[in-house]
């Protein structure tokens, strides 16, 4: 038993329960119907109990009664802590060859964000900044998306489907009252809180952290697996798990370490100083990264990091009285920066033979895309950048190439400084121009040639000011109107 013991309002669930009756009770929901099971794997200790149960179960009943697939779908925001990552990817491996050597239904999937909705595509390639608790963007993207795509395809093949999770009620009363408001009455299932046809099961929500490593520690773990060395590996880290998030009710990472390594969502990451203090120091390199990318969240330093418009070329005031701007996505040197620090630490890390690969060539491929189409990057600073760092050229196809290259844009900046125009506004209208150049109706290019025009080229002065003019003149004409409007009475 670990040394955790358990608050006055958390009594163990094995007060009142046997092991064999909840496993009757997994057996008995799996039975009830012809619905297939998607059961989510964290690799933490929560979605460990619940797949050891599922394993046992499914293993106790006759062959013929295992009549449907169960899929154990783990999630990988491939930016998982590498030690985390190894762990999941290791044992999902030996789940799948177990079940398949004791003939069991059971599938393992690892399921990943799409190319343009990674972490790197949407901070470097886009510019959006580092997370935080107001504006949570990775975990929409890289978590539960990927996990519902999975869910659908399978409801679409099967009409309907039950996720299996390692929820506890004892988490937090949040979450409580999530698993209390979709639940059904009289039943063992809730429904899924977004998912059309898709039911949630919990095997564990009645169980308090004791319980959990109690079962874990107790009972042997029937795929080989060595849940001592899942005890060490929450020592080491000195934290929680991170849950498969299917929505928005299920606890974020936030506080855990079975995370992403460039969370900055905390304050500080203990966990991955936890982990380089236990002997994982090729890891410094990380969390440097990963501090660095909290700093830029400092509301003290966002002008110096941030651009002065928004994504869409737009500046935003905070409020009507004009005072202070909401800044929008990183600048492109600032991009530039942390493209070509991350390439160094991959390099390093793969010279020391850690087989790490932070950032994919897909990836790489869509923040030059992104760069080219958004930024009018016409020197192409994802390949300068990778040929700095890695001594070779980055492998883009030849009809990925731009038609504008470096020459092009300081004879622009050239004729555009001598007009006194904006060279990125000119830039953007040729992009633009070329790309309807080969199309045979091209009726959208005027719109798109106006929206160029609309955006705000000015400096941050001069846009500001801009905006301080038109709130000024609205409350002159709102001002005029009541005046009228008084006058007739």
């Amino acid at each position: 038993m670990l040394n955790t013991p358990m608050s006055s309002k958390q009594q163990s669930f094995f007060e009142g329960n046997s092991l064999k009756e909840l496993v009757r009770q997994v057996q008995e929901v799996y039975l009830a119907d012809s619905r297939p099971w998607v059961v989510g794997y964290s690799g933490g200790k929560d979605s460990t109990a619940v797949v050891q149960l599922v394993f046992v179960a499914l293993e106790k009943l006759d062959e013929k009664q295992r009549s449907k697939p169960v899929f154990v779908i783990s999630s990988d925001t491939l930016v998982e802590t590498p030690v985390i990552v190894d762990h999941i990817f290791s044992s999902s491996k030996q789940i799948g060859e177990a079940a398949k050597r004791l003939r069991l239904p059971i599938e393992t999937h690892i399921v990943k964000p799409a190319d343009h909705e990674t972490f790197w595509v949407n901070l470097i390639g886009k510019g959006y900044p580092a997370p935080t608790k107001q504006f949570r963007w990775c975990t929409d993207r890289m978590k539960i998306k990927p996990a519902n795509r999975f869910i659908l395809d399978r409801v679409a093949e099967h009409g309907e489907v039950v996720v299996v999770l390692g929820v506890r009620s004892s988490e937090s009363a949040t979450r409580q009252q999530a698993i209390n408001l979709h639940k059904i009455p009289g039943q063992l299932l809730s429904r899924h809180s977004t998912l059309p046809n898709a039911f949630v099961y919990s095997p564990i929500v009645e169980f308090s952290t004791d319980d959990v490593w109690t079962f874990l520690l107790q009972t042997k773990n029937p795929w080989g697996g060595d849940n001592n060395k899942l005890l060490s590996l929450y020592k080491n880290a000195q934290q929680g798990e991170c849950p498969l998030v299917i929505d928005t009710t299920t606890p974020s990472c936030g506080n855990s370490r079975f995370g992403c390594w460039t969370c900055t969502v905390v304050t500080s990451d203990k966990s991955m100083s936890a982990m380089i203090d236990n002997g994982e120091e090729w890891m410094e390199p990380l969390l440097e990264f990963r501090n660095m990318l909290a700093e830029t969240q400092d509301p003290a330093v966002k002008d110096k990091f941030r651009e002065y418009k928004r994504r869409d070329g737009k500046v935003m005031m905070k409020n009507r009285d004009a005072e202070g701007i909401v800044y929008g996505p990183y600048k492109f040197e600032v991009r530039k920066e942390f493209l070509r620090r991350l390439l160094s630490i991959q390099k390093q890390l793969q010279e020391e033979e850690k087989g790490l690969e932070l950032i994919s060539r897909s990836e790489l491929k869509e923040i030059r895309r992104l760069w080219q189409t958004e930024l009018q990057d016409w020197g192409d600073s994802v390949s300068e950048i990778f040929h700095d760092v890695f001594g070779f050229a980055f492998d883009c196809k030849s009809e990925d190439a731009i038609s504008f290259d470096r020459e092009d844009l300081e004879l622009l900046k050239s004729v555009c400084t001598r007009l006194d125009v904006s060279w990125q506004m000119v830039a953007k209208l040729l992009d633009t121009e070329r790309a309807h150049d080969s199309m045979s109706r091209r009726s959208k290019i005027f719109g798109e040639l106006k929206a160029v025009l609309a955006e705000s080229w000015g400096t941050q002065d001069e846009e500001v000011q801009r905006l301080k003019d038109r709130e000024q003149l609205r409350l002159e004409i709102t001002k005029k109107n009541a005046n009228d409007k008084a006058a007739t009475i």
